[in-house]
């Protein structure tokens, strides 16, 4: 077992170093959500609903609703100064029977192990404890909230239950508690001869999860039937490599840019980031830019195609004439001779 806290316990003068160990641990069996098709683990992120942003752990802030879309943020700053009793510190309040604890009240068990040179005093008040048949009310600061607690003896280690405070526990209001129902003598003693006929002593061993049981063998019987999937492996996407103290002063610039500061010197160097998107855009401008003047050429190009059919007829008719006129030559010259 590994602890999951220390501290001491306190009672007058006396101080117990302890390590706490969860006493418990659920035994149910847990699947994960994945896909059908391949067996892929099924991912969450944490989003912001207002921005759409995913937001990191380190950006995530306690809320408080009070109603009407309204809400309370609250910092690490906040809970700094609430008065939460030390964290290291187990302190018996008083000696009350058991008997006087609803076990309603009981919420999680933890083992107490003594530590160091604590272990007489540890045992000191196990047995006092013991033969007092009484179990010490103590409080508690376990994951940054008190907690109300009782220390009993099991099995020879001290045992701190922690429990819910009266306040937690909800005042049962049906209405048959208002009817005033009549039960027959007959029917009590029918009743108590079942009880008595049904008695026994409580041997938890005794019982089992047969779900559980059942279900593991599902399982079981699967995995001997080879019907088991292996999600492929997703290999991530190698990261761009990028000037650090590029990008440490674009997120500077940035952050002045947020706060409505002019950058030093001016109009602010390109980084890789901003150069890289600079370019992006005039591809796209220049992209858009020739569409129009492309298409423009065209319209314009239309025209000569069909000025030039015109003019070939006129050039047809111009051919025809000059082998009229060669021909019409001889004769002057017959008529000069004569």
């Amino acid at each position: 077992m590994r602890a999951i806290w220390k501290g001491a316990v306190s009672f007058g003068l006396v101080s117990i170093g302890v390590r706490v160990y969860s006493a418990t641990e659920e035994k149910d069996i847990r699947f994960h959500q994945v896909h059908r098709d391949d067996g892929g683990r099924i991912r969450y992120k944490r989003t912001c609903q207002v921005c759409g942003e995913e937001v990191t752990y380190d950006d995530i802030a306690k809320g408080y609703d009070i109603g009407g879309g309204e809400m309370v943020i609250l910092t690490d700053e906040d809970f700094a100064d609430l008065p939460l009793s030390t964290s290291h510190a187990i302190d018996v309040l008083e000696f009350v029977p058991a008997e006087q604890v609803d076990p309603i009240l009981y919420n999680k068990a933890y083992f107490l192990e003594p530590e160091g040179t604590a272990t007489k005093p540890y045992v000191l008040l196990r047995d006092a404890l013991a033969d007092s048949e009484r179990v010490a009310i103590v409080k508690v600061a376990l994951r940054q909230r008190e907690q109300l607690a009782t220390l009993r003896v099991r099995e020879g280690v001290l045992l701190l239950n922690t429990m819910l405070w009266p306040d937690e526990i909800r005042t049962p209001d049906f209405g048959f508690l208002d009817e005033d129902l009549k039960v027959r003598a007959p029917e009590l003693a029918m009743a108590s001869s079942l009880i008595d006929s049904m008695a026994g002593e409580f041997e938890p061993d005794a019982f089992t999860d047969d779900y559980r049981a059942a279900l593991q063998e599902v399982i079981d019987a699967k995995v001997e039937g080879r019907e088991v999937v292996q999600p492929e492996e997703v290999e991530e996407a190698p990261a761009a490599a990028v000037d650090l103290m590029a990008a440490l002063k674009a997120s500077v610039e940035r952050a002045k840019a947020a706060r409505g500061e002019a950058p030093a010197g001016g109009a602010a160097e390109p980084t890789p980031i901003s150069a890289a998107r600079s370019a992006q855009k005039k591809a796209a401008e220049k992209k858009a830019a020739k569409a129009p003047a492309k298409k423009a050429a065209e319209k314009k190009a239309a025209p000569r195609k069909t000025a030039a059919k015109k003019a070939a007829p006129k050039k047809a008719a111009e051919a025809e004439k000059k082998p009229a006129a060669k021909k019409a030559a001889p004769k002057k010259a017959a008529r000069k001779t004569a």
